[in-house]
């Protein structure tokens, strides 16, 4: 309770300089001319159930479907299949006389298909449904009437309500902030949902709304808000408020916008303006599109060769049925030719043809097959589920598993090229560490950041791996090192520093993970220039805008601050002695421990002035006075703009401080400068008048007077010291994104995050490396762009991206590396224009692309942009609500289950809780199912045709008379059972090399986006391999039964006979066929394979033992026919070794001389030479890697070699001395 009363008295608009400034209501030019139509009377909800200011619900749904829409989106969906146009056309004529089959048998599998694919996509959008509904269920606090306020779901706000949101809860809608728990109507906004930032946002009501302070103050509360029409833009609103017989100017600041959390502030009151999709955030969605793999794109064009195939020996057999019924029928006086219909009259031959065209189109049928669907989906349906059972996978920490949640795409899994990844909460985890320090030129902290362990373990690596016995290296550092790599080593790797501590522990205080015992414990007083650092120590606590909140528990404090940089900065303070304990209106405490560890020492700062940090200032600064009456301005902020503003006497520590910010810079930390000046007082006395002045103007000039008065203050400052705080990455993911490099892919990081922020982001995870060329393409760097307009802005922008790109063309080191860094401002212009393909095709030829400031509809819209313009496969990664865009617009989307809510995993094709676990869903997962869809695709062509055209075979020895040479049973439990079996196993089961294998061979993901194994040759080969096995099997056994005798009595064999060997011997074909595919059996595979032939026999003993009235021909036909006639077996195992022959010599040469990459690690782990030749393994490994310029695979490279040509121009030189 004392907390929250503090906390409300505080003014806290009195600090702020720029973004909390209000201005005047009399301000006659202020007022915003609106471009919109959109009226709202507040606190009048019931004006908007009419038009036209009836607005949509707050009610919003992510859903694909809906009750009404799901039948026929779902029946489009399935008839998207090309395959299935087709089998829906054979059943609709399964109904008349000139179908060759039952209308049954033509119905029941196809709606059988169609009904499971439907229910699984039901089942998928049902899990969407419930997640929106959580979401729409929500309750917020709404005025009822007469100053009451009740409850109420989200999903029944109207627009004009007034609604009362409290402390951590989200914004049901966008709001106008109309008064808050602090005084002066300031709130804390968390926005992380929305732009991902994890730094709270400051938003200011009107002043003549703060009298709106409780419950019973809306009694008699109407206004009228007069603003723009809904829009996407995120960071823009243009209104104006006619309240109390005035009108107010609205900006953004006074906006709360929806899935946004207030924080740090007990409650506030809004109006809502924008309501469910209306809302800026909804706005930034996409509809979610119907997905397809690129296989199954694919299949639809086999399946049109296919029917090419089936038309074309359609018409050969409609043809041919012609000729035979006009001049050989009449000859056949058994048939009765005199009994003519229109099915049958050798009078009207074309007629007849026509009608057996359709018979021949349902006969050959087989050809197309529809089992192939209904087995895929199972399959995936099953790899779906390994998946989220893989332990690998699953995250102790918060107890969530990999979910693939559609199990359409998991072999698009295996084909990506680019992945499209949001930086805050995906990549990072939104904490702050305090890691290092440099003071008075002197560099402190000893723990190495994980960039640089991680470094240092990968260098130590690759030396071994690398045979460099001419280069002899070492590793070592200024304050412990790693173990010596080579002896005699005359080159440091000086870069890389290592932890002393070999447990490597985590720390203790979340937020510091600082060690050096020069500092602690007070022992800073023992160091030279000591009292640099008790001023390096007062400006981390005193520059800053936190709120301190006591512990009970401890009798210490935790800080809720605007970022977590300065949230770390205070915690460093406070361990080093100097404890932010309170804030006043006008001052600051400072809990002083030292000289005196048991007396501290309670310091006051009365605050001046503070000027806050903005993106363009790009640093903060805050003028105090001291107990003694000094006054002091204390400043932080990027090195290059503080650098800049030192005085001549304050440039001491510049060499050895620049130095140290190099350092931190590669260890993938981000870095500030910490300067101060000592102020006289009449010198202040005259800037604070000017500040003043400026700060009280009317005019749209006014935030460029105050930059002015500003600027006028912050120079001539001393410079003593920076710090180095490391923003966490989430575990593994540097040696993720080095796997997913070495493996061939490309990675994008797009975040609403600033720039700075997003490139240290970037050397942390090695997406940036030292060395690297960074190409900045802003809208910055001309003053006079602004006088030219949106051409001058357009033209300045194609300048840039035509250098770059010249840059890159004449650069002659093959090693040179590049990346694009772009903000949002900039992107919006080139989406829009022409420009695009040319930032593509810069973007294509830079190593790594970074996009900052980008709000969640330009992300879209860049995933887009890469997703078309290259053609390739696209994945996009992302844990919050600004992700669900880019997620549902790439090939793949990928949710993260982090602290962000659960939008983006609703919204995504698969979801996992940690961003490393995408190593393995990629590179394992993604890796096997391609290779097992498209094996498995190729297979069920390869089967079916080969069976399929046996028929049409047949059909030249019968007239064309649609007569089949197999039993009605074989064929239905052809697809069904005896073949089914295998190929799921071979779809669920099948691992041409082992999970580990995968990530120690990264290089192998290469066949996904490569396609070898479902691309038009293989494809093509297949098909033959089944055109040739199906005239072996056919012929073979003509020539076999035709003329000989078949029994003992020297009977020949009739078509039951010849019929069902001929099936016997394509079960053994196509089943021994898919073990020689199978690289991996267990006992499953075994099962179902050798089961699939011995359930052929025991259903032909069984069937041939069922009466003859339902059996037919087959009755006792393998007891008493087949089985005693030994030519029955031989045939069977002949044509079984003629069918198989070609494709076990082709992949024998394969495997001899042209062996594929998993060929070669096969044979290897075969022969044990993994064990037994562990150099031959090693340098396997280190070949199996895509060439990549990023990832800490390209900075050990890049080190090593710069390390070898400092070795060879030492050697120069001392050959030429």
């Amino acid at each position: 309770m004392t907390r929250g009363r503090i906390r409300e008295k505080l003014h806290r608009s009195n600090l702020y300089s720029f973004s909390c400034l209000r201005p005047s209501t009399m301000e006659a030019e202020g007022l915003n001319s609106v471009q919109g139509s959109r009226i709202v009377h507040c606190n009048e909800p019931q004006l908007h159930q009419k038009k036209p200011l009836k607005y949509c619900s707050n009610f919003t749904s992510t859903t694909k479907y809906n009750v009404v829409t799901f039948l026929p989106k779902a029946i489009f969906e399935q008839f998207r299949r090309v395959a299935n146009v087709y089998f829906l056309l054979a059943a609709a004529l399964s109904l008349t006389a000139i179908s060759p089959f039952s209308a049954v048998s033509m119905i029941a599998p196809l709606a059988f298909v169609v009904g499971l694919s439907m229910a699984k996509e039901a089942l998928e959008d049902s899990r969407r449904f419930v997640q929106d509904m959580k979401i729409n269920l929500r309750k917020v606090s709404v005025h009822k009437g007469d100053g009451v306020f009740g409850f109420r779901p989200w999903h029944k706000i109207r627009v004009g309500d007034v609604v009362k949101v409290e402390k951590d809860q989200f914004f049901p809608a966008d709001l106008l902030l109309l008064s808050s728990t602090y005084d002066d109507g300031i709130c804390y906004v968390e926005t992380m949902n929305l732009d991902g930032e994890t730094n709270l946002k400051i938003k200011r009501s009107l002043e003549a709304t703060l009298p709106l302070d409780d419950d019973e103050s809306f009694k008699d509360f109407t206004g009228t808000i007069k603003c723009e029409d809904p829009n996407p833009s995120l960071y823009t609103f243009v209104g104006n408020l006619e309240y109390d017989r005035q009108v107010f100017p609205l900006d953004p600041g006074q906006i709360l916008l929806r899935d946004s959390k207030l924080r740090n502030t007990g409650y506030v009151y809004g109006v809502v303006v924008f309501t469910g999709h209306d809302s800026k955030v909804m706005q930034n969605a996409t509809k979610s599109p119907s997905k397809r793999s690129t296989i199954e794109k694919k299949m639809d064009y086999v399946i049109y060769i296919l029917f090419t195939l089936l038309v074309l020996i359609s018409l050969i057999s409609s043809v041919g049925f012609a000729v035979k019924t006009k001049y050989e029928v009449p000859k056949w006086l058994y048939l009765q030719p005199q009994n003519t219909d229109s099915l049958f009259n050798p009078n009207k031959p074309s007629l007849s043809g026509f009608y057996h065209l359709i018979t021949a189109l349902i006969l050959y049928g087989y050809l197309i097959p529809i089992s192939l669907y209904v087995s895929i989906e199972v399959v995936k349906v099953l790899q779906a589920t390994f998946m989220n059972q893989d332990i690998h996978m699953y995250d102790e920490e918060t107890g969530n598993p990999a979910q693939a949640r559609t199990s359409n795409l998991n072999e698009e899994l295996g084909q990506v090229d680019t992945i499209l990844s949001d930086k805050t909460g995906t990549l990072t985890c939104n904490q702050m560490d305090f890691l290092k320090c440099c003071i008075a030129g002197i560099a402190y902290g000893m723990r190495s950041s994980e960039v640089e362990v991680a470094a240092a373990k990968q260098m130590a690596i690759e030396e071994e791996e690398a045979d460099l016995s001419n280069f002899p290296m070492r590793a070592d550092s200024r304050h412990g090192s790693t173990k010596n790599v080579r002896k005699g080593s005359e080159i440091e790797l000086e870069t890389v520093i290592t932890s002393n501590d070999k447990n490597d522990q985590k720390p203790t205080i979340k937020g510091f993970s600082f060690e050096d015992c020069r500092l602690m414990n007070g022992n800073w007083l023992k160091e030279p220039n000591f009292d640099v650092h008790k001023m390096f120590f007062r400006i981390l606590a005193i520059c800053q805008s936190a709120i301190p909140e006591p512990i009970e528990d401890t009798g210490s404090y935790t800080y809720e601050a605007e970022s977590p940089d300065e949230g770390a900065f205070l915690l460093a303070a406070r361990e080093f002695g100097f404890e932010f304990c309170k804030r006043t209106q006008s001052s600051v405490f400072i809990r002083e421990r030292y000289p005196n560890p048991g007396q501290p020492v309670e310091r006051e700062y009365r605050i001046l002035n503070l000027l806050e940090f903005t993106s363009k200032r790009k640093r903060m600064s805050v003028i105090v006075k001291d107990e003694e009456g000094n006054i002091f301005l204390l400043c932080k902020g990027a090195d290059s703009i503080i650098f800049e503003r030192l005085s001549r006497n304050g440039r001491i520590y510049e060499e050895a401080t620049t130095r140290h910010l190099n350092e931190y810079g590669e260890a993938g930390l981000r870095t500030l400068a910490l300067a101060y000046r000592k102020l006289d007082e009449s010198e202040y006395a005259t800037w604070n008048d000017e500040f003043q002045r400026a700060k009280t103007s009317i005019g749209g000039d006014r935030e460029a007077m105050l930059e002015r008065v500003s600027d006028m203050m912050e120079k001539e400052l001393i410079l003593v010291g920076a710090t180095a705080v490391e923003d966490k990455l989430q575990k593994g993911v540097p040696q993720c994104i080095d796997k997913l490099a070495q493996a061939g892919l490309k990675i994008w990081v797009l975040t609403g995050d600033k720039m700075e922020t997003a490139i240290n982001i970037g050397f942390a995870c090695s997406l940036l490396r030292q060395g690297m060329k960074q190409i900045c393409i802003t809208t910055v760097g001309s003053d006079t762009l602004v006088k030219d307009g949106k051409e001058g802005v357009k033209e300045h922008i194609l300048n840039q991206l035509t250098n770059a790109s010249q840059m890159i063309k004449l650069e002659k080191d093959p090693h040179a590396a590049f990346a694009l860094i772009i903000d949002g401002k900039t992107l919006t212009y080139i989406l829009k224009d022409e420009m695009k393909h040319q930032f593509l095709g810069l973007a294509v030829d830079c190593a790594s692309v970074i996009c900052c400031r980008v709000s969640p509809k330009q992300k879209a819209m860049v995933t887009r942009l890469v997703k078309e313009g290259t053609g390739k496969t696209t994945l996009a990664i992302g844990d919050g609500a600004n992700d669900v865009g880019m997620i549902q617009e790439a090939d793949i989307g990928v949710g993260i289950s982090g602290v962000e809510g659960m939008q983006a995993v609703m919204a995504s094709d698969f979801s996992i809780a940690q961003f490393r676990f995408l190593e393995r869903l990629l590179v394992v997962h993604g890796h096997w199912c391609y290779k097992r869809i498209a094996q498995m695709v190729c297979y069920f062509f390869y089967k079916n045709i080969a069976f399929g055209l046996t028929l049409f075979y047949f059909e030249a020895f019968a007239a064309f008379s649609g007569q089949s040479i197999y039993d009605d049973w074989y064929m239905l439990l052809f697809n069904v059972i005896l073949t089914s079996l295998p190929v799921i196993s071979l779809g669920v089961f099948e691992q041409d090399v082992s999970s580990e294998v995968c990530l120690q061979f990264p290089a192998l993901y290469q066949q996904g986006p490569r396609n070898l194994f479902f691309d038009w040759y293989r494809i093509l080969g297949w098909m033959g391999n089944g055109i040739y096995s199906s005239l072996v099997i056919f012929f073979l056994n003509i020539i076999i039964f035709y003329h000989h005798a078949f029994r003992a009595g020297g009977q020949t064999a009739d078509m039951a006979t010849v019929g069902t060997t001929m099936f016997t011997c394509i079960i053994w074909a196509v089943n021994c066929q898919i073990a020689l595919t199978m690289s991996h059996f267990t006992w499953i595979q075994h099962l179902f394979v050798w089961g699939s032939i011995v359930t052929w026999y025991l259903f032909l003993l069984l069937y041939g033992m069922t009466s003859p009235l339902l059996s037919g021909n087959a009755y006792q036909l393998l007891v008493e026919v087949l089985g005693p006639a030994p030519i029955y077996w031989a045939s069977t195992l002949l044509v079984t070794i003629c069918c198989n022959l070609p494709y076990f010599a082709h992949i024998s040469f394969q495997k001899c001389f042209n062996p594929m990459d998993h060929h070669v690690i096969q044979e290897i782990k075969y022969y044990k030479k993994d064990i037994e030749d562990q150099h031959m393994w090693t340098r396997e490994r280190s070949k199996a890697r895509q060439d990549t310029k990023i990832g800490f695979t390209a900075r050990v490279e890049a080190k090593i070699r710069h390390l070898r040509g400092r070795l060879q121009k030492k050697h120069t030189n001392l050959v030429a001395s």
